[in-house]
C-alpha cells in the first residue's frame, strides 16, 4: 500500500463524504465557472491539506468530527486551490500538475476572477454558518501567504536573504496554510481548548516548515519530480542550500555566485555550476540537518496525545514530508 493511501486509511469515510461536500461548495449559477471548477477538482492532488484538517480533528477528539470539521476542510480546500489558480497567473505558469493550469486554458483574466471566486466562496461557507473562529484562522492564513510571497519578491531583488528571513518567508508562504489545517482541525472539535488548538497550530507549522525545505532540495536533485532541476536558481528564488553556502564561501566565491544567479541564470551550463558549487559545500547537507530538526520537534508536540489510528497516520505524514520524493 502506498504510503498516502495508508496516512488515509483512519479517515477513508470524511475524505469521500468531504469529496462530495467540497464539490457542492463549489457550484455556481455560471456555467462557466462550473467548466472551470470541475475542471479543477477532477484535476486534484494528494489532498494532504484536508487530510490534515480530518487526523487533527480526530486524534485531538479520540475521533470525533462534526460538520464543522467538513466546513473547515472545505473552506482550505478552497483557499489553497484559490491561491493555486492566482499563483500561476503570477508566476506566468502554464502547467500545474502536469495539467495545463486554469490561465493557460481561459486567460488570465478569467483565473485571476475565479481565484477571487473560490476565496469568496471559501469566507462565506464560514460566515454562512457562523464559524467565526474558523473564518478567523483562516483569514490570518491567507494575510500571511500574501505577506510572504511579498517579502519573497522584495528579497529577491537584491538577493541579500539571511537564513532568518528565509525562514519568515516559509513559515507565510507554506507553514502558515499547514498550520490553519491543524489547528482548525483541533479547533472545529473542540474550540473550547485553545492550549491544544495552539499546540496543533505550531505541529502544522514545523511540518510546513520542513515541507518547504524539502522542496527546496527538489530543485538540486536529477529525480523526475514535475518541476527541472535548478528552476529556482533560473528563477532568482534563494533557498536555504544557497543561503548557507553563500554565508560560508569566500568573498570572490560569493560574487561568482551572485552573478551567476543574476546574470547567467538562463545558461545551463552555468546553472549547473552553481548547483554543483551548492552540492560540493554542504548547502544540502545543511538544509537536510534543518529540515530534519523541524520534523523532530513537530513529532515532540503530539507525542502526549494518547495512541491511535489517527495520530500514527500524523506521524507517517510527518515522515513522508520528508521522505517523498516529489
Amino acid at each position: 500500500m502506498k504510503i498516502t493511501e495508508q496516512i488515509k486509511q483512519p479517515i477513508l469515510a470524511e475524505m469521500e463524504l468531504f469529496e462530495q461536500k467540497f464539490h457542492d461548495s463549489m457550484t455556481s449559477k455560471v456555467a462557466l465557472l462550473n467548466r472551470i471548477t470541475y475542471f479543477i477538482v477532477n484535476r486534484k492532488g494528494k489532498q494532504m491539506r484536508p487530510m490534515f484538517v480530518f487526523l487533527s480533528a480526530k486524534m485531538v477528539s479520540g475521533g470525533e468530527v462534526n460538520e464543522r470539521t467538513y466546513r473547515g476542510a472545505a473552506v482550505i480546500e478552497l483557499i489553497h486551490t484559490a491561491t493555486l489558480v492566482h499563483d500561476d497567473v503570477v508566476d506566468d505558469s502554464n502547467r500545474r500538475r502536469g495539467f495545463f493550469s486554469v490561465n493557460a486554458l481561459w486567460k488570465n483574466k478569467i483565473a485571476v476572477l475565479v481565484g477571487d471566486y473560490l476565496l469568496s466562496k471559501g469566507l462565506l461557507l464560514s460566515i454562512d454558518n457562523g464559524d467565526f473562529d474558523l473564518l478567523k484562522i483562516i483569514s490570518v492564513a491567507v494575510r500571511e501567504m500574501s505577506e510572504g510571497e511579498l517579502l519573497q519578491i522584495e528579497k529577491a531583488r537584491r538577493l541579500d536573504i539571511t537564513e532568518d528571513v528565509y525562514y519568515e518567508i516559509i513559515r507565510q508562504k507554506t507553514a502558515t496554510l499547514i498550520a490553519a489545517c491543524c489547528s482548525l482541525g483541533a479547533c472545529s472539535v473542540n474550540p473550547d481548548n485553545i492550549e491544544v488548538v495552539e499546540k496543533m497550530r505550531k505541529f502544522g507549522e514545523l511540518i510546513g516548515m520542513a515541507f518547504q525545505i524539502k522542496d527546496d532540495l527538489f530543485d538540486y536533485t536529477d529525480d523526475a519530480i514535475g518541476k527541472p532541476t535548478g528552476i529556482d536558481i533560473k528563477e532568482q528564488k534563494m533557498t536555504l542550500p544557497l543561503i548557507y553556502v553563500l554565508n560560508h564561501c569566500t568573498t570572490k566565491e560569493k560574487e561568482w555566485v551572485i552573478n551567476s544567479i543574476k546574470n547567467h541564470n538562463k545558461d545551463k551550463k552555468r546553472v549547473k555550476e552553481v548547483i554543483a558549487f551548492v552540492k560540493n559545500n554542504n548547502g544540502l547537507s545543511y538544509a537536510e540537518e534543518k529540515m530534519v530538526q523541524f520534523q523532530q520537534e513537530a513529532l515532540l508536540l503530539i507525542q502526549d496525545f494518547p495512541n491511535s489510528p489517527y495520530k500514527q497516520a500524523l506521524t507517517l505524514m510527518v515522515n513522508y514530508v520528508i521522505e517523498r520524493k516529489k
